[in-house]
């Protein structure tokens, strides 16, 4: 399977070769063997779920409903967030901050303890980063942007957001980009190269080099704009690395519980997606 961009999908099942069709069901070629040694050797992708052998096949509704469950709470819990930084403006650098470093502790939680699967993690994953959207979406939106209408910055970013996500599902859907090697490699070079920009951004602004501004990647202005546009276009590639990686574990016959690490996945690109286009939004009403 090709190497994903998204680090929780990393630790996930794999499964050898091929292109696979989202959501096509989870048999296996005519005349293929699964299994070709006696139990004592199970193939890669089996090896992690062998306690699990009796559940039933991941299939595509199995991630759509636990996708769909992560999102729900995620939205709920941000919603709620927003309307105690609205209450008490003091509540907004707590609940920032907790739920950023929180949501970042479970993900590498999961990622290197390999407890993807786990309900309570995906789920306090939402929670916390549902807590981190409510409280960043209020200051972006009444601070960054004072003289524009608050609801109207969100609402504008949650549909762009999916907007996104479904317009890449249906470029995936009907291979218009093919997920090939080549392809992944230059999405996860692209992404590690915004991420060391932006430490090395961070860094500098740190130590008020460019007037606390560091290279001026997350100021508004040009090359504000341009370098969100960038990220923007890295996690929307990345998605297609990410459905390629779920379609093959739909096929791989992964247990169902995988559906619950693919929904961590998802919401951890999704996250990124909607923070970059809030930030973008805010840049061009700075305008």
């Amino acid at each position: 399977m090709r190497e994903t961009s998204n680090p929780v999908f990393r630790s996930l099942p794999r499964q050898r070769g091929g292109y696979a069709q989202f959501g096509t069901g989870t048999a296996p070629m005519p005349g293929y063997q699964a299994n070709p040694y006696p139990t004592p050797y199970p193939t890669p992708y089996e090896a992690p779920y062998r306690e699990t052998k009796a559940s039933r096949p991941l299939t595509i509704d199995d991630v759509v409903a636990k996708t769909g469950i992560t999102l729900a709470v995620l939205a709920v819990t941000a919603a709620v967030s927003y309307f105690l930084v609205r209450s008490d403006l003091t509540l907004a650098m707590p609940l920032t901050m907790v739920g950023a470093l929180g949501g970042l502790g479970l993900v590498l939680v999961a990622t290197f303890g390999r407890k993807q699967d786990s309900p309570a993690i995906v789920l306090s994953y939402a929670v916390l980063e549902g807590l981190f959207l409510g409280a960043i979406s209020f200051v972006f939106a009444n601070y960054a942007v004072s003289s524009a209408n608050a609801g109207v910055l969100i609402g504008e970013a949650v549909m762009g957001t999916f907007g996104v996500f479904f317009g890449m599902l249906v470029v995936y859907k009907t291979g218009a980009i093919r997920v090939t090697p080549k392809f992944t490699r230059m999405v996860v070079a692209a992404l590690f190269g915004v991420l060391a920009l932006m430490l090395g951004n961070f860094v500098l602004a740190m130590f008020h080099v460019g007037g606390g501004q560091g290279l001026g990647l997350r100021s508004p202005g040009p090359l504000g704009i341009l370098f969100s546009l960038v990220c923007i276009g890295i996690a929307a590639f990345s998605f297609l690395i990410d459905f390629d990686a779920a379609d093959q574990m739909v096929r791989a016959g992964a247990p169902e519980k995988a559906a619950w690490g693919i929904a961590l996945g998802l919401a951890v690109t999704l996250v990124w997606l909607y923070i970059e286009i809030l930030r973008l939004l805010s840049y061009l009403q700075n305008d």
